[in-house]
């Protein structure tokens, strides 16, 4: 680097082009990853959504929570949420994660997949509340997963293992020129949480374009 976004110089960004990304492993060592990880899965208000698509309504295959400031409305899987009130936890979590990226952040979106069935599917983080081009830190705990990145015009992708304890930043114009999914697994997979870090700039008044995840 430097990035545009004052991340520290020896961070590498592993997007080949359009846009940042930057993953720091065991950003959290094992046993502090294994302590979230116990926290999170018992303390968070996981529910399960559903998405309207085709003109109908379907069931997201993961469990969902959405924590931030008092007013971070932010629109996913075709309803608007408002935010919980951050955990202890989450605040602690929020502090590093700030510190390392230079950036404040107002909500969190919380995503538990329970095992391999459970997925996200291609979509990018551009929805006009996160800003032109938002800085999306995301910290893992839990099973190994792959995220798959594809270009939208070259069609060229990057997989990325995620694994417990790791945090992968999203920055730059990277929303505008790749897609990402976390695709299901054949294999049996424990618990994967995922914490996406985000600042809400804006209000929602513009049509949801998360409705396909």
């Amino acid at each position: 680097m430097p990035s545009a976004n004052g991340l520290p110089a020896s961070h590498q960004n592993l997007a080949p082009g359009d846009g940042e990304l930057y993953l720091l492993r065991a950003f959290y060592p094992r046993a502090m990853a294994n302590d979230y990880l116990q926290n999170l899965l018992q303390t968070l208000a996981w529910q399960s959504e559903q998405i309207h698509i085709y003109g109908r309504w379907l069931q997201v295959p993961r469990l969902m929570a959405w924590y931030g400031d008092a007013g971070a409305e932010y629109r996913y899987s075709g309803v608007a949420h408002q935010p919980l009130p951050w955990t202890a936890e989450l605040l602690a979590l929020r502090v590093d994660v700030e510190t390392v990226c230079r950036q404040s952040f107002n909500s969190v979106l919380a995503n538990l997949y329970r095992d391999g069935r459970d997925s996200m599917g291609c979509h990018a983080d551009n929805e006009k509340e996160l800003g032109p081009n938002p800085l999306i830190a995301s910290l893992s705990f839990g099973e190994t997963r792959s995220l798959r990145f594809r270009h939208n015009r070259s069609g060229a992708k990057l997989d990325i293992d995620l694994n417990h304890g790791d945090l992968l930043i999203m920055a730059g114009e990277l929303q505008h020129h790749w897609r990402h999914q976390l695709p299901k697994s054949a294999k049996a997979k424990q618990p994967r949480i995922n914490l996406t870090f985000r600042r809400i700039v804006s209000a929602p008044n513009s049509p949801d374009l998360s409705a396909t995840r």
